[in-house]
């Protein structure tokens, strides 16, 4: 796990020792386990290592025997197996991320088929004088690029391209507008003019510093559901996901679990027990003081019933005061989901006993979890269409038309869906598959865990569970009006005091009630900041930062979020103060 960029220029010369500095100093957080280059001709990799497996001789970018360079960031959870498949190989190292770079010395380009893991992956072709990046296909772990007049970049994080002076930091309305109304920006293009995303299972070829192909392995392949039977299904589906938390184990540092008392990490929660000698470390947030929904208590009955040794992290008003600032600078391709305020402090905690962090994200798009879906496949005229509204619409707040076009990278997706023999259900997941899980959920736990030196793990978004789950027919993932039907009646077999029948509560910070209590304050700074004026009316903002309304209260948060990423990532403002303080800037 690490953090990598890279550059392969135009002209032929060499990148300058200027611009890989500014690459290793930009994505240190990410890496702070030491650092690695590679220079050839017109091509330089960089690395900066969080060390997991291979402590000693795992250092990148590594170099194979035929000349060829990998510099990769994930984790490769079947390198075990790829290793025995090569017994004529002699492996340099005992890295994961080795096996990668003969297989594409076999297989070109094809050599991803053969990987199980989430990864962001550059290889240097000596022979070929060709770059090529490639993307696990579920978009776990992230990875930008940029086409500029000096040549092709490519980072772990966008910042990274920018601090390298390869990039300005320009907004890009369409995307702006539809972070705005979702809490995420959809699609290739990312909200800096200039910075584009490698696509979810995208692998791009470079030569001269152009990009001459590209091709796309889905994480999701489109074929019908299976024709199965309840205690078969239930079966594979123990049997794909104990498989998926064994490989995702594979470590050798300490690793633990976010634990939040739902369904998703009480099922993993389960299985780790099983599969782990000592008592598996687990870490669940609260919110004391207010009126939302305190995981904490049931979480700590269900870490007691297993041999956990749980730690609980509360998260209260202070802390949103005064983290907020450090998670925008943490999250430069911005994500407004509230989950980023107790996932950072969190993985602060957390960082304190392990080194890997277990977690649930994956399992209600594969399962059918959320509500929505429901929505989505009610008769006709009674379905919903998914994320048909937006989290602004209504509230009076924007100039002229702003916000008007937010919608068109939802529908992109919900055309491509429709090319597959699914049912509406998986048409539902998969549209969230596309964009709302790898460029809201992913973004948020990579971020938030990897500004703090930690590697999140995500044991659903594994190609077997996927097979064993998403295929599934659609009355074993919605039954009796809830989601995730055959998981449920797994965990109430395993762990029945997880209470795996009981609504879904989702995950709610009371964010709205903090800025309530700041409302006159922090209204009117927002509303003063550069980036809110240019696109909303003045006395509706601080009107909205004034309102009690759950609607009023995300929209003001949203706002909230916005300016201050704003401030730190477009104006290019540090501060190491609290929400006021960097408000106050200028």
């Amino acid at each position: 796990m690490c953090g990598i960029a890279g550059l392969m220029t135009i002209d032929g010369t060499s990148p300058s020792d200027e611009v890989l500095d500014a690459f290793a100093r930009c994505l240190a957080h990410r890496g702070p386990d030491g650092q690695g280059r590679f220079r050839d001709k017109n091509v330089a990799l960089v690395q900066t290592r969080l060390a997991i497996i291979d402590l000693e001789t795992g250092d990148q970018p590594i170099v194979g025997p035929d000349g060829n360079v990998i510099s990769a960031n994930g984790e490769i959870y079947n390198f075990v197996e790829l290793r025995a498949a090569l017994p004529d190989v002699a492996m340099k190292t005992a890295s994961d991320c080795e096996p990668p770079l003969h297989l594409y010395g076999r297989k070109g380009l094809a050599f991803v088929d053969d990987l199980r893991g989430m990864f962001a992956i550059s290889i240097y072709d000596a022979e070929r004088g060709r770059l090529v990046l490639s993307r696990d296909p579920f978009g776990i772990k992230p990875l930008y690029y940029a086409e500029t007049q000096r040549g092709f970049a490519f980072a772990s994080e966008p910042q990274a391209l920018i601090g390298a002076g390869l990039v300005k930091p320009v907004v890009r309305d369409t995307a702006r507008d539809a972070f705005l109304q979702l809490q995420f920006s959809t699609g290739r293009k990312t909200i800096y003019k200039g910075i584009k995303r490698v696509l979810p299972g995208e692998t791009l070829v470079i030569e001269r510093g152009l990009i001459v192909e590209h091709h796309m392995k889905y994480a999701l392949e489109g074929r019908k559901s299976r024709s199965i039977g309840e205690d078969q299904a239930m079966n594979e589906l123990e049997e794909a996901l104990k498989d998926s938390v064994k490989v995702h184990q594979r470590a050798d540092v300490p690793y633990g679990l976010f634990l939040s008392g739902g369904i998703d990490s009480s099922a993993l929660l389960s299985l780790m027990a099983e599969l782990n000698d000592n008592p598996i470390k687990a870490f669940t947030a609260g919110f004391s003081g207010t009126d939302v929904h305190d995981e904490r208590e049931h979480a700590r009955m269900l870490a007691k019933k297993v041999g956990a040794d749980h730690t609980e992290v509360d998260f209260n008003e202070q802390d949103f005061l005064n983290l907020l600032p450090q998670i925008a600078e943490a999250i430069d391709d911005p994500v407004a989901d509230y989950a980023v305020l107790p996932t950072f402090k969190l993985a602060r905690e957390a960082k304190k006993d392990v080194k890997v962090v277990l977690s649930g994200e994956g399992a209600d798009e594969l399962l059918g979890g959320y509500g929505r879906y429901r929505a989505y496949c009610r008769p006709w005229p009674l379905r919903k269409a998914i994320r048909a509204t937006g989290t602004f619409d209504g509230l009076g707040v924007f100039k002229g038309n702003i916000c008007k076009d937010w919608h068109k990278g939802i529908a992109n997706a919900e055309k491509l869906v429709k090319k597959f023999p699914w049912s509406r259900l998986q048409r539902a997941q998969a549209i969230d598959c596309i964009d709302w899980l790898p460029h809201d959920l992913l973004i948020k736990l990579d971020r938030c865990l990897m500004a703090n030196g930690v590697e999140g793990r995500t044991p659903f978004l594994d190609p077997i569970v996927a097979d064993a789950a998403f295929y599934l027919p659609d009355n074993m993932k919605i039954k009796n009006k809830l989601g995730k039907s055959l998981l449920r009646d797994w965990l109430n077999r395993r762990l029945p005091e997880a209470k795996p029948f009981s609504k879904k509560r989702g995950f709610t910070v009371p964010v709205g009630h903090w800025i309530n209590r700041h409302g006159d304050q922090l209204g009117a700074l927002v509303a003063d900041q550069p980036a809110i004026a240019e696109i909303c009316d003045k006395n509706a903002v601080v009107t909205l930062f004034k309102n009690e309304g759950k609607e009023e209260g995300f929209a003001a948060w949203t706002l909230l979020f916005y300016a201050l990423w704003h401030q730190r990532h477009i104006l290019q403002f540090k501060c190491d103060g609290d929400v006021f303080d960097a408000l106050s800037q200028r």
